[in-house]
C-alpha cells in the first residue's frame, strides 16, 4: 500500500481511536455493573404473584399470594408466575437496552450485551 493513500490514518489519529475506544469500554463496564445492582419487579393476576430480577436477569425473589394457591388449579398459578417472571425480565432488558442505546448512540452491535 503506498504511503499518503488513506489521509489522516497517521498514528496520531490511530492513537486516538484507540483512546476513544479504552474509554467506551470502560463506559461499558461501567454501567454494566450499574445495571446489575438494580432491580425489576412485575406482578400478575392483580398482584396475586409478583417476581423481581436483578440486572442480570436472575430471578431474586417470588411472592404469592396465599389465597391464589389452590391445589385444584396449579395451571392457573403456573401462568401467573410464567407470566409475572417474562415482564420482569422484559423490564430488565428494556432498562438495559435503554442505558447501553445511549452510550452508543442508537448503533446496532449485535452481542455486545
Amino acid at each position: 500500500m503506498a504511503k499518503g493513500m488513506f489521509p489522516g490514518m497517521g498514528g496520531g489519529n490511530m492513537n486516538n481511536l484507540i483512546k476513544q475506544a479504552q474509554k467506551f469500554q470502560k463506559q461499558m463496564e461501567d454501567m454494566q455493573k450499574e445495571l446489575e445492582t438494580k432491580t425489576f419487579e412485575a406482578s400478575s393476576g392483580g398482584g396475586a404473584v409478583s417476581i423481581t430480577v436483578n440486572g442480570k436477569k436472575q430471578i431474586v425473589d417470588i411472592k404469592i399470594k396465599q389465597e391464589v394457591v389452590d391445589p385444584e388449579d396449579v395451571e392457573m398459578l403456573q401462568d401467573l408466575i410464567l407470566t409475572a417472571c417474562n415482564e420482569a425480565l422484559a423490564k430488565a432488558e428494556e432498562q438495559t437496552q435503554g442505558e447501553m442505546g445511549k452510550l452508543t448512540g442508537g448503533l446496532n452491535l449485535p452481542g455486545l450485551f
